[in-house]
């Protein structure tokens, strides 16, 4: 469909009193293309990572991992220096839901589990994808907690098909796996738009009730990203890095992000 014809759609539906994406959340094919290198080269970058982890390594030698690798392919670590983060990635440990600031005193112990978040920029646009890793002999606890909230993103995406689903499926999928195994999601962090910049509209929350909120349309790329919680939702910010974002009960946290083209069938995966 043409961008003419989508926005003339939109305009109808609008009327109808659908809550619609504006034009420009919509990508044209040129920066899908775009969009589509640069979420490549953010996966290499997090198979660099998938090669190397292991127990007994730092937290800063991952991020020492990303930054070369990153620069090394002629692309920038979004997350360095955005808003004053301080490294090239997110490195998120056990009961850290997210932000998590990589340090030579963070040492990888055997039954971790740790998120490693990367955004890529390359060429001017954007990737974004983060994986959960496992280390030695992980408690079953943490190892289903893993499991379920990577089954937690793959069922948001089978409710991510473009002009059939809204976010509010996509959050009301997550949400009630989640609940059913007993766990709790984050609500305060969210997926987003993303491709030309690392952050846009719309927020994509992983909770939610089907059929609410904004239709999903073709052309949209967006994150998803749950957080999932073993235990309580309720978290707190470091007060001393006002960065890292743990778990208020100490419980562990797990997450998965991809970033995905919407389509008329299963979303397209640019990142993993």
């Amino acid at each position: 469909m043409e961008r003419e014809e989508v926005k003339m759609k939109l305009f109808e539906l609008a009327a109808q009193g659908v809550e619609v994406p504006r034009m420009e959340m919509i990508k044209t094919p040129e920066q899908i293309a775009g969009i589509r290198e640069a979420g490549r080269l953010n996966t290499e970058v997090l198979d660099a990572v998938e090669k190397a982890i292991h127990v007994g390594m730092t937290t800063e030698e991952i991020d020492r991992i990303v930054y070369e690798y990153t620069v090394s392919h002629d692309a920038t670590p979004a997350c360095l220096n955005f808003e004053g983060f301080p490294k090239s990635v997110c490195t998120s440990v056990n009961d850290v839901i997210c932000h998590g600031i990589p340090s030579s005193d963070v040492v990888l112990k055997n039954g971790d589990i740790v998120n490693v978040d990367a955004t890529t920029i390359y060429k001017g646009y954007v990737g974004d994808a983060s994986r959960m890793f496992m280390l030695g002999n992980v408690p079953n606890n943490r190892r289903n907690l893993v499991g379920i909230t990577k089954e937690c993103l793959r069922r948001g995406m089978q409710n991510a098909v473009g002009w059939k689903n809204t976010l509010g499926d996509i959050g009301a999928a997550i949400q009630s796996f989640a609940r059913k195994h007993g766990y709790s999601v984050v609500r305060e962090f969210g997926g987003h738009g993303v491709g030309l910049s690392m952050h846009e509209d719309p927020f994509v929350s992983h909770v939610g009730k089907k059929g609410t909120g904004m239709l999903l349309v073709p052309g949209m790329v967006i994150t998803i990203e749950p957080m999932i919680n073993e235990g309580r939702a309720a978290l707190y910010i470091d007060e001393i890095d006002n960065w890292t974002v743990r778990t208020e009960d100490g419980k562990s946290s797990a997450q998965w992000e991809y970033t995905l083209l919407i389509t008329e069938g299963e979303p397209e995966i640019l990142s993993y």
